[in-house]
């Protein structure tokens, strides 16, 4: 009872004018110091936390940076344990204990504010975003979905819409420069977004895993630009590809006609990047036994997005359909389907031309 009145009594004291002069607020530093913030922490803990969805080749590189850089909360979800395994021992003891594996994309998007996801295919960004478990069943209103897989326009489209249908937003930015520039931060992040709010607060994250993240329209333009981009590496490195092996077969050093290229007007990514001919660029996946790059089955994927598009757009493919026709030969040899698309030196230079198949005909 003597503790009720004393209470009471300080009560009516500090509402007097002289003791309110006295009282001041507790201030951010002042709640530092003491390891507490001012505000509620229930609304901070979603704003903070990052979700990650798909550790293969190109996710993997790209999670270790963004957590990296992001110094926040990580949860990450891969259907393969393999896969996470591989990055938890990756990034060592120290960082892997600040990290969270997910039982599910729901059990994920449930607890964080921004998701990126970085998936084979089409059917695979559907399962992940619109499966039994999927994140839509877990999100909350206001997380960021930025889906940087190389899909289907319409899929694209559709799945950042029933997203966005949850209150939640969406975007698409899926990304060139392939594994080197995914392990070097160099990616180049081609975003479509609902408005240039949902851009900005991508770019914040994709600025951490690439370095130029470009906004190219509404939803489903990055996959538009993307499958654009692909489909002209592809030509372009068939087009290497075909002129390094008529020169080195009318007896030119690989290393030199390559320097001529990469000084001349044929210069190209693949040709000063990637060359298909091993040993001429010692960083490419042709020096690496074609190991380490973009599948030759993944670029015959992309070509059959281009090919659907242009179906859809009824636009005319020339170059296009008869790059898809030969990344269907190279992922038909089971030496070739699972190695970098640059491979196609390979199948170009064990394949002889007609004319010459004829003569050998006409000697027997």
């Amino acid at each position: 009872m003597a503790l009720y009145t004393a209470l009471s009594q300080l009560k009516q004291l500090c509402k007097t004018p002289t003791a309110r002069s006295l009282i001041k607020p507790v201030t951010n530093t002042h709640s530092a110091v003491l390891g507490i913030s001012p505000f509620s922490t229930a609304a901070s803990k979603g704003e903070t936390a990052i979700g990650f969805i798909g550790l293969g080749q190109m996710g993997f590189y790209m999670a270790k940076h963004l957590q990296a850089k992001a110094n926040k909360p990580f949860i990450i979800y891969d259907v393969d344990s393999s896969a996470i395994s591989r990055f938890t021992d990756d990034i060592g003891p120290s960082a892997s204990t600040s990290i969270k594996v997910a039982s599910s994309p729901a059990d994920l998007a449930s607890q964080v504010s921004v998701i990126v996801t970085a998936l084979p295919e089409s059917s695979h960004v559907k399962s992940a975003y619109l499966g039994s478990d999927g994140i839509i069943k877990g999100i909350t209103k206001g997380t960021l979905c930025i889906d940087s897989s190389t899909i289907d326009t319409s899929v694209s489209i559709d799945v950042s819409q029933k997203v966005i249908a949850t209150g939640a937003r969406a975007v698409d930015a899926p990304i060139s420069g392939g594994i080197m520039g995914a392990k070097a931060a160099t990616l180049t992040f081609m975003v479509g977004s609902e408005n240039t709010k949902d851009y900005k607060r991508a770019k914040a994250y994709l600025e951490k895993m690439g370095k130029n993240v470009v906004h190219c329209g509404n939803l489903g333009a990055g996959q538009a630009a993307k499958i654009c981009n692909n489909m002209l590496l592809a030509i372009s490195m068939i087009g290497t590809a075909e002129a390094m092996n008529l020169g080195m077969r009318l007896g030119l050093d690989p290393s030199v006609l390559a320097s001529i290229f990469n000084t001349s007007s044929g210069r190209c990514w693949s040709s000063d990047t990637a060359n298909p001919v091993p040993n001429v660029i010692p960083t490419a996946p042709s020096t690496n036994g074609y190991n380490g790059g973009f599948k030759s089955r993944l670029m015959l994927k992309d070509l059959g997005l281009v090919s659907n598009a242009a179906k859809d757009s009824k636009t005319p493919l020339m170059l296009g359909a008869l790059a898809e026709n030969i990344y269907r030969h190279v992922s038909n040899n089971p030496d070739m389907i699972d190695k970098d698309f640059s491979v196609v030196y390979q199948w170009l230079a064990s394949t002889r031309s007609p004319a010459a198949a004829a003569d050998k005909g006409d000697k027997k």
